[in-house]
């Protein structure tokens, strides 16, 4: 199939006052859309297979005994502002910083052996470009790095969110998890947003275990699906961990055959990463390029709690690949007509 039709195959028309520029306030007043397929709701919804609800009654659909895998991983404020010899100022996107080197995305073009100022004791000099990323040196102790950024850096919302009208302070404690803990990402894993304290209590009253796995959100959440990834059936490295307790309770989980729910498209693919076919634990951390679509057969991962996510993106695919291309865009046309709000402040679907 040329790699255009494989793009239209999902694709679908969302109306632009849909796309949700603010989160649900409280977390948990989102909306759900609950899909079940494999008929594990009691007798008296034992025929609905689709229906509305509202996140914080999320404990009413979860299987019994089932184990929800969170995404830890921690948003820094990873947009930099910095001042060019010419007076403009750029807002830089930091992606990683690698021993003395940190690769940044830039609006702007930017010229080798151009220094940009951040204060009077930091500057960055431009070296080289690689690819869409720029390669930039430090004129300061790397040690300094993080504190840096909390102090001068931005919170990256998605190009998408274009009208937000939160401060930089409502920023950073909407645009992060409750349970937040491993500074990484320049992405939220935005199913988890909707959680609070008090429902993960709630849920864990009911029996509904909880584990933590790490999977830093970085460039591939926002850059389109390119045609190099569907041919090799690869996506974008993000690092993951899961820590010895952790991967412990969810080795203990499979063992006795609990149902795993992954929180976000973030910790399916840190599970089905991490796990092999026979559900034993194949590297507690690395990178994945784990790139699913359409054939792929779980191995770990009963159910799933996601977003709505972009048009012709490799995590429609995801979603698809887990519930049918036809049944998820059906979902999608359904959430559409009800008016959910979609995208990373947007509402959530489980999908069993």
């Amino acid at each position: 199939m040329d790699f255009t039709d494989v793009l239209s195959a999902y694709d679908y028309d969302l109306p632009a006052e849909l796309i949700a520029n603010t989160p649900a306030s409280p977390r948990d007043s989102a909306r759900l859309l609950v899909y079940d397929q494999k008929n594990n709701f009691s007798p008296d919804r034992s025929q609905k297979v689709c229906m509305d609800s509202v996140f914080r009654n999320i404990g009413d659909f979860l299987p019994e005994h089932a184990l929800l895998v969170l995404n830890d991983t921690k948003v820094i404020p990873a947009r930099l502002p910095v001042q060019r010899v010419t007076g403009g100022t750029v807002k830089l996107l930091m992606l990683e910083a690698t021993g003395k080197q940190i690769r940044a995305l830039s609006p702007k073009i930017l010229k080798e052996g151009e220094r940009l100022t951040v204060d009077d004791q930091h500057a960055l000099t431009v070296l080289r470009r690689e690819g869409d990323a720029w390669i930039l040196e430090p004129q300061f102790t790397m040690n300094s790095w993080g504190a840096l950024l909390e102090a001068k850096g931005e919170t990256p919302l998605p190009p998408y969110i274009k009208h937000c009208p939160l401060t930089e302070t409502e920023r950073r404690r909407e645009y992060q998890t409750v349970f937040a803990h491993a500074p990484g990402s320049i992405a939220a894993p935005t199913a988890s947003l909707h959680f609070t304290e008090e429902l993960l209590e709630q849920l864990r009253s009911k029996g509904i275990q909880t584990a933590t796995v790490t999977l830093h959100v970085h460039l591939g959440t926002f850059a389109p699906l390119t045609e190099e990834q569907w041919n090799t059936g690869t996506l974008h490295h993000e690092t993951y961990a899961i820590a010895d307790d952790q991967a412990a309770v969810i080795a203990k989980a499979i063992s006795d055959e609990r149902p795993i729910i992954a929180v976000g498209t973030t910790a399916l693919r840190t599970l089905e990463s991490a796990f092999d076919e026979n559900k034993t634990l194949r590297k507690a951390s690395g990178e994945t390029d784990l790139f699913i679509r359409e054939g792929y057969r779980f191995h770990v991962v009963d159910g799933l709690i996601t977003n709505f996510h972009v048009p012709r993106s490799s995590l429609l695919m995801l979603v698809a690949a887990f519930a049918g291309r036809e049944k998820i865009l059906e979902l999608y046309e359904h959430a559409i007509d009800q008016k959910y709000r979609f995208y990373s402040f947007g509402d959530a679907m489980l999908l069993l």
